[in-house]
């Protein structure tokens, strides 16, 4: 029992410690980037995208990347340098997975604003800004503000004499019927003359 005891008045102990060493500095600013990121992935990318394992995967990314720059921003390593390291780090994961330009995009931004967050020298409000900006810009691109978002999809098409080039207008108006929508372009994909099937990429504005 005296020595559950001591165990714990140590453990205590040794919390207080680290909390003194690390100061005020280091919660404020893990509050900032946790808000941010978390703006980011459940309000943006995650209505958009519907991911529930990137939602895991970039918040976890981030989350590491601040811990180990801000501890590493109390040595010598550069800004630059740690951002190097850590890009790096970062793609060492999708090396043999396919990954979207737009997936790799909300690794980057989330792996800068946990970079930023960690690293800047601004005060608080500074860094609040800096993550807003980026919110806002990348919500504003990701809505149509700017111009209709456009979506696409793979489908196997089995009438394989439409996919010539003469007939690229009834191609397109047989799969605006099938599939209820205006299409805007199509491209033909991996063609498979045994099965006559081929696979065409299907672009076409995100429904309201």
């Amino acid at each position: 029992m005296v020595l559950l005891q001591e165990l714990t008045e140590e453990t205590i102990s040794t919390g207080f410690t680290l909390f003194e060493k690390l100061g005020p500095k280091f919660f404020i600013r893990l509050a900032i980037n946790l808000v941010s990121v978390f703006i980011l992935i459940r309000f943006i990318y995650f209505p958009a995208y519907k991911n529930r394992e990137n939602f895991f995967t970039l918040f976890i990314f981030n989350l590491i990347i601040f811990l180990i720059t801000f501890i590493l921003n109390k040595s010598d390593m550069s800004m630059g340098a740690a951002f190097g390291l850590f890009a790096v780090f970062s793609m060492l994961r999708y090396r043999t997975e396919g990954i979207s330009t737009k997936d790799m995009t909300y690794l980057f931004l989330v792996i800068a604003m946990g970079l930023i967050t960690a690293l800047s020298k601004g005060n608080w409000i500074e860094i609040s800004f800096i993550n807003l900006i980026i919110i806002i810009f990348t919500f504003a691109l990701e809505s149509s503000i700017f111009m209709k978002k456009e979506v696409s999809k793979n489908i196997q098409y089995e009438n394989i004499e439409m996919i010539k080039p003469e007939f690229r207008i009834e191609l397109m108006t047989d799969l605006e019927n099938r599939m209820g929508l205006k299409i805007n372009r199509i491209s033909i994909g991996k063609i498979d003359f045994l099965k006559d099937t081929a696979i065409i990429r299907v672009y076409y504005n995100e429904p309201k």
